[in-house]
């Protein structure tokens, strides 16, 4: 068998406006857009990524990073999933090297945090809400 080398590209994030959505998580999460592109009808390819993430470039290739893609509910069904994609669960682990400087930064900026942090054996966590409710980890693994 060949060296198989895959990865995933993007994570969809069904939002309900997308101007919202950017400047949500760029203004509060400090998350670079990536993409902003226009297809027409209303329709956008909008791509989100944490600062200095994997897939963070100033040359606008994304072939190794890992994405958020914004996409704009447009049915009752996808309007009714947005803030809960994943039944009340997290939904995505925003991993950091500094649990506490993120933290408190969001803090500052109006991110609703759903507890207290905690030290777990894994590392240090609290949860927290999107624009929507959608609920994030904030994660500091032991080993970083």
């Amino acid at each position: 068998m060949t060296n198989v080398q895959q990865h995933i590209g993007s994570i969809a994030l069904v939002v309900k406006d997308y101007d919202e959505a950017i400047e949500f998580y760029t203004q509060k999460l400090n998350f670079e857009l990536v993409e902003d592109t226009d297809l027409g009808e209303g329709k956008r390819w909008v791509l989100i990524s944490p600062p200095n993430s994997n897939g963070a470039s100033s040359n606008g290739t994304n072939s190794s990073r890992t994405n958020l893609l914004l996409a704009k509910a447009t049915t009752p069904e996808q309007m009714s999933a947005i803030g809960n994609q994943t039944g009340g669960r997290v939904f995505l682990f925003l991993h950091t090297d500094d649990f506490w400087r993120d933290y408190n930064l969001m803090l500052f900026k109006g991110v609703t945090f759903n507890e207290e942090p905690r030290v777990e054996p894994y590392g240090t966590v609290a949860v927290f809400e999107d624009l929507y409710g959608t609920k994030w980890d904030l994660l500091q693994l032991n080993n970083q």
